[in-house]
């Protein structure tokens, strides 16, 4: 087992390092040695509510879009294509948070931990959306969005890596994708909200700030569930905290050994001994990960507009083709449900069919299903053309998280990676008014007409440039 330190890491190639690397690599031995109990679910399940928070935020943005916009708050469309008083603006304020807290602070959890930068980004996200709820202006509207977006930016980069760190490595995949379905959970839960309440005036109120209140509160609630959770003792093992992390390895083991019925075996020690290796980031400019970057900027860029152009817009594209804003929200429910069961779905193949072919089926899937979806009047047939797409969207989205992950060496994985999900969110961003300008000149079909671009450049680019990583191990595919 390798131990990496990255540059910039204090007291880097001391003794009181190696002494830390080595504590590390005996935590992350037990810590890999406990069988999956109720105890280990729990944790990725009070972790997993936060993911929760970020998904119902960024599902209720195009939920809420009919009643911001019959508050006469924001306008469906704009005359100018950077309109800052329309929906448009409203996704683009979402996103541009998003991009800085990502971007702009991916750092925090590894200086200040993730136990403590996930509670704080969450009760972050709790304020910022409930004084969001409460703005009378445009300007206020988008000022808030944007700050509560910036808490939850910070949120993702940190979920990933505190559920991998707390569960074993043999039951890592599963916990990622229990992760994920239980953040996509919360798409039909904004969906039925939103139904119910936006159509609604309550307590004075316009149902659409109801809608944003019940995330703030609800965030605020899980945040005095998660105290529950530990700091991940690999962490605190890394930053020479050994006392703290072997406190918490060790109760951990105990509610484990506890709810098995059984001894734990005996740690898997390294076969070699811990090395401090410093992680350039001018390596992502040679080859071959200067082209695999390049191809999954270009791709994030395409697949957040293809994605979120969708998601966040299919109450507004529902009432584009004839449905009463009460029924599209309805409608939009049903639709929402495809979301966590994509992941479902998607563990049953991820890892027998090549990513890359997953990627590409899904965007034609959604360029197929969507440009049918432009055409058609009927609900019934709205309604399975919007779950196919949701389904369709949620493969690609599975798939490319792996994907992006296996194409880089560990000494870089979690930056790249980092610099090639950041656009994305500028993507995401650009999706609102793109689909925006469309919807007013083309109307629904001229929408998947723009999707369908975005889509065959994602298929072409993984397609053609993307290698085959199921069944090859990391140091295959990065040397």
């Amino acid at each position: 087992m390798q131990q990496t330190i990255t540059a910039g890491s204090p007291a880097l190639d001391t003794p009181d390092a190696r002494t830390g690397i080595s504590h590390g690599v005996d935590i992350s031995a037990r810590m890999d040695r406990l069988p999956a109990t109720r105890h280990l679910w729990m944790l990725v399940l009070l972790i997993s509510l936060g993911g929760f928070f970020e998904v119902y935020d960024l599902i209720f943005t195009g939920y809420i879009a009919p009643g911001m916009a019959k508050s006469g708050l924001l306008q469906t469309t704009t005359q100018a294509f950077f309109g800052f008083t329309g929906i448009a603006a409203f996704i683009a304020a979402t996103f541009a948070g998003l991009f800085v807290g990502t971007f702009g602070f991916g750092w925090m959890p590894d200086r200040y931990g993730r136990r403590a930068v996930f509670t704080f980004s969450l009760l972050w996200y709790s304020i910022g959306s409930a004084i969001m709820a409460f703005q009378t202006t445009p300007e206020g509207v988008l000022l808030w969005r944007f700050i509560t977006g910036i808490g939850v930016g910070l949120e993702i980069v940190t979920i990933d890596t505190y559920v991998t760190e707390l569960v074993p490595q043999q039951m890592r995949g599963r916990a990622i994708a229990f992760n994920q379905v239980v953040m996509f959970a919360a798409a039909p839960v904004a969906a039925i909200l939103s139904w119910w309440l936006v159509p609604e005036t309550v307590f004075g109120l316009d149902g659409w700030r109801v809608v944003v209140l019940a995330g703030s509160v609800g965030a605020i609630i899980v945040w005095f569930i998660r105290r529950a959770v530990p700091e991940s003792p690999r962490w605190l093992a890394a930053q020479g905290n050994i006392e703290k992390s072997e406190q918490i390895v060790s109760r951990i083991e105990a509610i484990v050994e506890r709810q098995s019925g059984a001894s734990l075996p005996p740690p898997v020690q390294a076969c070699e001994q811990p090395t401090l290796r410093r992680a350039a980031l001018a390596e992502l400019w040679r080859a071959p990960y200067r082209s695999r970057l390049l191809m999954l900027i270009v791709f994030n860029f395409c697949q957040a507009i293809g994605y979120y152009g969708f998601a966040n817009w299919v109450p507004t594209l529902l009432i584009g083709q004839g449905v009463t804003v009460t029924k599209s929200l309805l409608y939009s429910f049903i639709i929402a449900f495809a979301m966590p069961a994509g992941p479902l779905l998607a563990m049953l193949y991820a890892d027998r069919i090549q990513r890359k072919h997953l990627i590409v089926g899904g965007a034609l899937a959604v360029i197929v299903c969507g440009l049918a979806f432009g055409q058609m009047k009927e609900v019934v047939p709205l309604i399975i053309l919007g779950v196919m797409i949701s389904l369709a969207g949620q493969t690609v989205s599975v798939s490319f998280h792996a994907y992006q992950c296996e194409l880089f060496p560990t000494e870089v994985r979690a930056r790249a990676s980092g610099i090639a999900y950041s656009a994305s969110r500028i993507g995401a961003m650009m999706s609102g008014f793109i689909i925006a300008s469309l919807l007013k000149d083309f109307g629904v079909p001229g929408v998947f007409t723009g999707i369908t671009v975005f889509m065959i450049l994602v298929a072409f680019i993984i397609g053609v440039f993307g290698p085959r990583t199921n069944g090859v191990r990391l140091e295959e595919l990065n040397r």
